[in-house]
């Protein structure tokens, strides 16, 4: 009997995008489902080390297609590890769930049961771009049931026992009328050796009569000479391993000799992923040793500031039956990521010459290079030689610390940064005022991340790393323009002190200040304002809050008027509401929140109206 089961909401959705737009050609479908099968036959070959059994019941793994132009069918067959039935609901029925990721953790070397995970992820749904149909018969590794999955990729699915003699996942594609042409052989055979023909396992074409034929190469690509291998079977090779459709930005190819030999095939995309910074998206490279995969996802390979990188390592120094465990103290392991780091950094530094091109890469993934100056000690001074910033100087172009080193005028030693959420709103900050007028420049920080590695790299070649609120040089301005009064401002800042008492901490006359009335900074050292306003927003208590200081412009007309009629009776409410006011656009300068917005805009309000 089967049973009839809904896809999950998302997966309707999913289908929908993947038939109309998500792959720009139709025989993509045929790439997607041999790979899906590749990643099956790796996984029962790293299971087989701890359980020979399983991999002498399969015999020989390869990956077999069957048209049918008669019955208008193709089946793509593997006697990989298979699927059993919580298996394929778990990834067949709901939002691509690829168990690639998860297959490895779940390994134990004690010989108990393995949970293992089932090798569908987004790209089997490209099935359904030339099938009405498709009839999934799956048998998984070490169990006695098999299973029949089968959908339209529109009402759901069903699912009911079958029989089945091998294990393994056979995957039946019934043809639409308009794509018929995949039941050509030498059509297939071109697509075969244009899209999969890197895969280490015998693609065979079985033709009936005409007997059987083994279509691809069937070597891996990372084991080849890069003289022997064109552009297009690397870029072909990416789409493989990464599961992603863009081209590479960057292809990187090498074979490490010396203490340790390995082979490295690393891309980095042209595109940032959608799970880019999801907490538990684990690192891209897969690991072989002496071309048997071991992991897909062994975080110890690869530093998380660098996760956006794809591809393969192959050794044939490390053990073939190491475990997890082994993975995380291994030493070979710990010199193997030294190497992928040193190389990349250094690829990152050639392309780094080109802006334009550079800037590509940037816009995707600088914000987590970034996160490389903060975790990495050892390499942090030369990722931040690669990373760009905006800057006061030109806020049409990103600028590195080396080029503000190279416009840095007279004594000054330090690289003066800003942070805020907005670069536009950043520029126009009051604090920049005196900074603009001396011709100082001033990096304009937007990513969270800034607020961190500024606090671990402090140095950059001999310049200091500071927040303009720690500039110790002297900022005040020549001026001839009217001052208030000194008796009067201080009369005027302990009004302002008492009335703003819960607000802020105190109140201080500035000299930095050019057309601006007033403005927010804290104290000398402390937690700046937009650290302040991240930790609030990610729900984190700040143990010591920073003390806010309301600096006035002793020169400006409205402080000077105000401070003018300090004495005056009549007009004390008139500078208390002022005063509130002057507040709350300290506190809009700096991205943050008003307490009374209504009583703002209505105070605003009667202040225009007042000028017509």
């Amino acid at each position: 009997m089967a049973e009839k089961m809904q896809f999950q909401a998302e997966v309707n959705k999913l289908l929908n995008i993947v038939v109309n737009s998500l792959y720009s050609e139709k025989y993509i479908f045929l790439r997607e489902l041999i790979s899906n099968a590749s990643d099956a036959c790796d996984k029962l070959k790293y299971l087989s080390l701890t359980h020979p059994e399983l991999g002498k019941a399969s015999g020989q793994l390869k990956i077999s297609i069957t048209p049918d132009s008669k019955a208008d069918t193709l089946t793509i067959r593997d006697n990989g590890i298979g699927m059993n039935k919580d298996d394929l609901i778990n990834h067949l029925g709901t939002i691509a769930r690829s168990g690639t990721a998860d297959f490895v953790k779940n390994v134990t070397d004690n010989g108990t049961d393995f949970d293992l995970i089932g090798q569908f992820g987004v790209g089997f749904y490209s099935a359904f771009m030339v099938a009405d149909k498709v009839e999934i018969l799956t048998k998984k590794a070490g169990e006695e049931q098999a299973w029949l999955w089968t959908s339209d990729g529109i009402n759901g699915f069903e699912i009911s026992e079958a029989k089945k003699e091998d294990n393994g996942t056979e995957v039946k594609l019934f043809l639409k009328k308009d794509d018929k042409n995949y039941t050509d052989s030498i059509y297939l055979r071109h697509i075969i050796r244009t899209y999969s023909d890197h895969i280490d396992y015998p693609i065979v074409l079985c033709l009936g009569e005409a007997g059987e034929e083994t279509v691809n190469s069937g070597s891996a690509l990372w084991a080849k000479h890069k003289s022997e291998i064109t552009p297009e079977q690397y870029k072909e090779f990416y789409h493989h391993i990464s599961k992603n459709f863009d081209d590479p930005w960057l292809t990187l190819h090498f074979k490490a000799e010396g203490n340790i030999e390995y082979t490295g095939l690393l891309f980095i995309p042209s595109a940032a992923p959608y799970d880019l910074f999801q907490p538990d998206r684990k690192n891209g490279l897969k690991l072989y040793v002496n071309k048997v995969f071991i992991s897909d996802k062994v975080e110890e390979l690869m530093p998380h500031y660098l996760r956006f990188v794809k591809g393969v390592v192959d050794s044939s120094d490390l053990e073939l039956n190491i475990s997890r465990e082994m993975l995380q103290q291994n030493v070979l392991i710990e010199k193997i990521k030294h190497g992928l780091v040193n190389r990349i950094l250094k690829e990152l530094k050639k392309r780094f010459k080109d802006y334009e091109d550079y800037k590509k890469f940037w816009d995707n993934f600088g914000i987590v290079l970034k996160e490389g100056i903060y975790e990495d000690f050892s390499n942090r001074e030369e990722i931040a030689s690669l990373s760009l910033f905006a800057s006061s100087h030109d806020l049409n172009k990103l600028t590195s610390l080396d080029d503000y080193i190279s416009r840095v005028q007279g004594e000054q030693k330090c690289i003066y940064y800003i942070t805020g959420d907005d670069i536009n709103v950043l520029s126009n900050n009051p604090q920049l005022e005196a900074f603009k007028a001396k011709g100082i420049e001033v990096l304009l920080l937007t990513d969270p991340i800034d607020e961190f590695w500024t606090q671990t790299l402090q140095n950059y070649k001999g310049f200091s790393i500071k927040h303009i609120s720690q500039a110790t040089l002297d900022l005040s301005l020549k001026r001839d323009d009217k001052k208030a009064e000194a008796g009067d401002m201080d009369k005027l800042q302990k009004l302002l002190e008492d009335l703003l008492k819960d607000k802020i901490g105190k109140v201080t006359t500035t000299e930095t200040l050019t057309t601006t009335p007033a403005a927010l900074t804290v104290e000398n050292g402390q937690m700046s304002i937009h650290l302040e306003r991240l930790m609030r927003n990610h729900q984190q208590q700040t143990a010591f809050a920073s003390t806010r200081i309301l600096q006035l412009n002793p020169y400006h007309p409205l402080i000077i008027k105000m401070a003018e009629n300090i004495s005056n009776e009549a007009m004390q409410d008139k500078i208390k509401e002022v005063g509130r006011l002057l507040l709350d656009q300290a506190l809009i300068a700096e991205g943050e929140a008003i307490s009374d917005p209504s009583y703002y805009t209505s105070k605003i309000s009667d202040y225009i109206l007042q000028s017509f």
